[in-house]
């Protein structure tokens, strides 16, 4: 049970948890929010690369993260609350600035086989430090929320108010040059590294060394329990409907919008200050709502709760084909802040309600980042082709027909919150209110 109220803000594990996703949503949205444009802008400010050659990028990133992530989920499962991978992760984003300035953009910029070669090892160091080192820290933090009694939602809010800081200046620095972005990347990945490796708090401490102690009871699954979530029948339904709602979320939003809405404006440098402080508010109003979420969570429930995320999603994406001045499109694009943590909260706890809460770092990499990883290395470049071919409204449309299809499917074969239940209950207020009512009135009787 989460610690409620003014107790949080005063929970060590909260604090030095919130701190490092703070860090590293700031290291990686430093640079992130404006990848996408920056590959298609014109040189000397981009790469200049079409929409199918920037998809090429985004399947190979997508190719090595869900690679990535699958160690990772194994990793950590085993390591428990150990903080090792978190810090390998950390160098990582210290170190993507000079990667950026020094070894990736001369490779891209060099053609034949030295950019392919350079768009390999670009997915390797951004996947393992970012794209699949984003799922990694969102899985440990889950894991210190449940062992140390916080609210996952309100800590990872602090992730969306750091991305939501460093999208307000990102687009100003890219006018400049995004190598400043790079670098600045680099600057939070240091106070990352230094947050995970200098703050323990001592209930940390104290849990590590019960688990190390070889007569405590086992709290880390077997290799055998971690392999075995790829023969449960249910999770592979759920796969597919990942990989048809959020794959085409993340291709969208990632490697579609950013650079449609700067085409919005007559001047480029307008459009990317203007899409800067677009993102900016709209990151801030989804920290507020991963905040918000776990109340309507409560209320509705955890299936209902993901499938009205996807309702959002399919309106945000057919409706970005509907409008097309920016100020609708900015008004749509908040929605956004809506559906992300409708989407994402409600698949964590449906992961540690319906599976053993062991596995929940293998279960949310596999079931939920690398299938949508799948969907992405497999939709990246014909997507891309396709906007190319039909220009941004159909293919807008396109893919909010699939979105909505899968809803569909997914109200079919989401399990609802008291079916198989092989983890955490989870109790709807209304249902507690009953249960405590009926409790208060057995003791009355009893009384009498």
């Amino acid at each position: 049970m989460a610690v409620k109220g003014a107790r949080t803000y005063r929970n060590p594990s909260y604090l030095e948890s919130s701190a490092g996703i703070f860090m590293f949503f700031c290291s990686w949205g430093i640079w992130w929010s404006f990848f996408s444009i920056w590959l298609t802008s014109p040189e000397p400010k981009g790469l200049g690369m079409t929409a199918a050659q920037q998809g090429d990028i985004y399947s190979a990133n997508s190719l090595v993260t869900l690679i990535i992530m699958f160690v990772y989920g194994v990793i950590q499962d085993n390591l428990g609350i150990k903080r090792r991978l978190v810090i390998v992760i950390s160098c990582i984003a210290a170190f993507v600035g000079p990667f950026a300035q020094f070894i990736y953009t001369p490779m891209l910029k060099a053609g034949g086989t030295t950019k392919f070669i350079g768009v390999l090892i670009g997915s390797v160091v951004l996947s393992a430090g970012f794209m699949a080192g984003c799922s990694l820290v969102e899985a440990l933090t889950e894991r210190y929320s449940r062992k140390f009694g916080f609210e996952y939602g309100q800590s990872r809010a602090w992730g969306s108010f750091g991305y939501a800081i460093v999208a307000l200046v990102a687009g100003f620095l890219f006018n400049k040059s995004m190598m400043y972005n790079f670098w600045l990347g680099s600057l939070f990945g240091l106070g990352m590294l230094c947050i995970y490796v200098f703050w323990r708090p001592e209930e940390q401490k104290e849990e590590l060394k019960k688990e190390a102690d070889p007569n405590a009871p086992r709290t880390n699954p077997t290799v055998k329990e971690m392999v075995s979530v790829l023969t449960m029948g249910s999770l592979w339904l759920l796969i597919i409907f990942v990989i048809f709602t959020n794959t085409f979320y993340t291709v969208f939003d990632q490697q579609m919008f950013p650079s449609y809405y700067k085409s919005l404006f007559a001047n480029p440098d307008q459009g990317a200050q203007w899409y800067s402080v677009l993102n900016a508010c709209e990151v801030f109003c989804e920290s507020i709502m991963m905040g918000v979420v776990p109340i309507i969570m409560d209320h509705i429930g955890v299936r209902n709760s993901l499938l009205l995320g996807t309702c959002v999603m399919f309106l945000r994406i057919g409706l970005c084909g509907v409008f097309h001045d920016p100020v609708m499109i900015s008004f749509v694009k908040m929605f956004h802040a809506i559906e992300t943590p409708l989407f994402m909260l409600p698949v964590f706890r449906y992961f540690t309600l319906h599976y053993d809460t062991k596995l929940s770092a293998t279960l949310y990499m596999v079931g939920f980042q690398i299938a949508s990883q799948v969907g992405q290395v497999l939709m990246s470049h014909p997507l891309g082709a396709l906007r190319d071919a039909l220009g941004p409204q159909k293919t807008f449309f396109t893919i909010s027909g699939i979105v909505i299809l899968a809803l569909i499917y997914g109200f079919f074969i989401i399990k609802k919150d008291d079916q198989q239940v092989g983890g955490d209950p989870f109790i709807r207020i209304k249902d507690r209110k009953k249960m405590e009512a009926a409790k208060s009135q057995d003791q009355a009787q009893v009384s009498a």
